[in-house]
């Protein structure tokens, strides 16, 4: 099952840090935040990835077209043959596609955009700034046992998010009000499943997003399921988040690190 990742955007509010690289790209711990998102997914044995690439997305791609030599100790040998030696080499599972899916476009674009890469299939998706501990097996199964066309992993933070609503069931959503007053209310933490449905429902415009139209068409037609999550997730807006973010994972307390160290 591939998994798509959004990291095209602007990242404007950390703007100390992404004006010189994508905000996917700023690190944690020595890492890009977006590799410690795919070493999540990885380590439920999703390694099929779709990133959308947009600002600085050249950066992006030299990541993945030196990771090997990132991650490896390397000899270089002027003397003779002018000759490369890798040592002690990390490979990871991963399949990983970069596309270019535009500067300025929105969300629900880059989805529409990347459709060929994905095929007529169910696949994951998720922002490119986001860590948590969710349990993506519960949530596919429970995505697979649904019918709906999307599933999204809910949560309950501050209030400085959208809030969606649900019904008296509690497993679909009905609606969505932007950035309500904190109630109790749950917000869209990312970490979606999506049946290939879901591209009938987006644009391949600039201007679509997906949180909008589309969610709101899905959400009124009951196609919208979402999976409650009671545990960590933590976006990265700020440096204040950064800050948070680089604290847990420097006091090995981050909740999303739960893949093994190579040896």
């Amino acid at each position: 099952m591939k998994v798509v990742i959004l990291a095209g955007g602007l990242g404007t509010r950390i703007s100390e840090e992404s004006h010189l690289r994508p905000k996917p790209m700023i690190e944690i711990g020595g890492q890009p935040i977006l590799w410690h998102i795919m070493k999540y997914y990885s380590s439920f044995g999703f390694h099929d990835f779709v990133i959308c690439c947009g600002y600085k997305g050249h950066i992006i791609k030299e990541y993945f077209a030196d990771y090997y030599l990132y991650r490896s100790d390397v000899t270089f040998d002027f003397s003779a043959e002018n000759r490369m030696t890798v040592h002690a080499n990390v490979a990871e599972p991963w399949r990983v596609t970069l596309v270019d899916t535009g500067l300025n476009t929105q969300t629900g674009a880059r989805v529409k955009r990347v459709k060929r890469y994905i095929g007529d299939e169910t696949f994951m998706l998720t922002y490119g700034d986001g860590v948590s501990d969710v349990d993506l097996r519960a949530l596919l199964a429970q995505h697979q046992t649904s019918g709906k066309t999307v599933t999204l992993t809910g949560i309950q933070p501050g209030g400085r998010f959208g809030v969606l609503d649900l019904d008296e069931g509690g497993t679909t959503v009905s609606g969505f009000r932007e950035k309500a007053r904190e109630d109790g209310g749950w917000i869209n933490a990312g970490f979606m499943v999506m049946e290939p449905g879901v591209f009938d429902y987006l644009g391949a415009e600039e201007a679509c997003v997906l949180e909008r139209a589309p969610f709101e068409t899905l959400a009124r037609e009951g196609k919208l399921g979402i999976y409650k999550h009671g545990g960590f997730w933590q976006c990265m807006d700020t440096q204040r988040d950064k800050g948070l973010l680089e604290s847990l994972w420097a006091g090995e307390r981050a909740p999303w690190k739960i893949w093994e160290e190579a040896v």
